[in-house]
């Protein structure tokens, strides 16, 4: 019997169009002999749109965009937005969703309440992970090595700007990154090198979010591992991220191409397993499920630092997830096969939880 999955992507985010790049390389490359591929698109306007079953892969992202006219209402999103074609249930609901409400535990939530299976982290570490700030906290908390910051709420900055900006200058220095807590895929961030390209950044970011992170600037590589599993993650080999330009932006990641991607990473067996061990740190102390992509700087002496991870990496032909762990062994239909198969996992745990009144 084939697996019903419910593939819910686009969102209302910024990072709308990545999520509509790793829809159609899954879909592209999940076996239709194993699978009933049910796609639910969320327009820019945050309107939740159920399409046909796909019976065939799509051309392009262009198919996945479904007109207004099969919205759902409010009323019946909870009963309609799950349910196949001969109105069967479906069995897993795999979030492809890039940035605020979707990979920042929202989405998840409303799957909890719905008692539904679905692919990657819960609430708690998808909002952990999507908000920088309290990622870092926590791994502070856990003891991991990571590079100073600061952070700013918009209203705090608005009121005493320069205060801000002489906290960044005392506390880190230059360069420094001027991040949006809550986003990713490189949108919104600047490199700053002075006062006058800071202010522009803070600007900038605020557009994308109420708060902000900076980060002191580092020289080091830029080390990327994939993590994947429950209560007993593996790690991928490790790949090395090389801008061609000043650092790994959006256009580098989705649109020109513009950066090498070297796996395995040309590190040294001891690099590798330090990078490994604190990816996985990372991972239980977010309590993550399913996968998430841990990134680190390695210094020159060889000292790993965490940066961050992504709790809903992207699956676009130019990301790392599924290419460290094509290298690593893992093909990309076995991959996706393997991240539904720990959903059901994770899912039939929780329903193993008892409630007493």
């Amino acid at each position: 019997m084939k697996t019903k999955l419910g593939l819910l992507y686009g969102g209302k985010s910024a990072e709308h169009q990545v999520s509509l790049q790793t829809a159609l390389a899954v879909i592209r490359a999940l076996d239709l002999e194993k699978f009933e591929i049910h796609p639910i698109y969320i327009n820019t306007d945050g309107k939740w749109i159920k399409g046909p079953q796909l019976s065939e892969p799509v051309e392009n992202v262009k198919a996945l965009e479904f007109a207004e006219g099969n919205q759902l209402s409010p009323l019946s999103l909870a009963p309609a937005l799950f349910q196949a074609e001969k109105q069967e249930t479906l069995d897993v609901i795999f979030p492809l969703l890039h940035g605020p409400n979707g990979e920042d535990g929202t989405v998840q939530g409303l799957l909890e309440l719905l008692n539904l299976p679905y692919v990657g982290n819960g609430v708690l570490a998808s909002a952990a992970g999507m908000d920088k700030v309290m990622m870092k906290n926590v791994f502070a908390q856990a003891g991991l090595a990571q590079v100073n910051y600061v952070a700013f709420i918009k209203s705090e900055w608005e009121k005493a700007k320069a205060e801000a900006y002489s906290k960044v200058e005392t506390e880190l220095g230059y360069p420094c990154f001027v991040k949006p807590a809550n986003l990713g895929s490189s949108v919104g961030i600047s490199k700053c090198t002075n006062r006058a390209e800071l202010e522009t950044a803070f600007a900038e970011a605020f557009q994308f979010d109420r708060k902000v992170i900076i980060e002191e600037g580092v020289v080091a590589r830029e080390i990327e591992v994939a993590v994947l599993g429950n209560d007993e993650p593996e790690c991928s080999v490790a790949g090395e991220i090389v801008p061609k330009k000043d650092f790994y932006d959006y256009k580098a990641k989705y649109e020109s191409g513009d950066t090498a991607l070297i796996i395995p990473a040309d590190i040294t067996d001891e690099e590798s397993q330090q990078i490994k061990q604190m990816a996985i740190q990372a991972f239980k102390s977010l309590d993550c499920s399913g996968l998430v992509r841990a990134d680190f700087f390695l210094t020159k002496d060889g000292r790993a630092l965490i940066n961050e991870v992504n709790t809903m990496p992207g699956f676009t032909p130019f990301s790392m997830f599924p290419l460290l762990w094509k290298h690593t062994g893992l093909e990309y239909p076995q991959l996706i096969e393997r991240l539904v198969s720990l959903a059901n996992e994770r899912h039939a745990e929780k329903q193993q939880i008892k409630f007493t009144f």
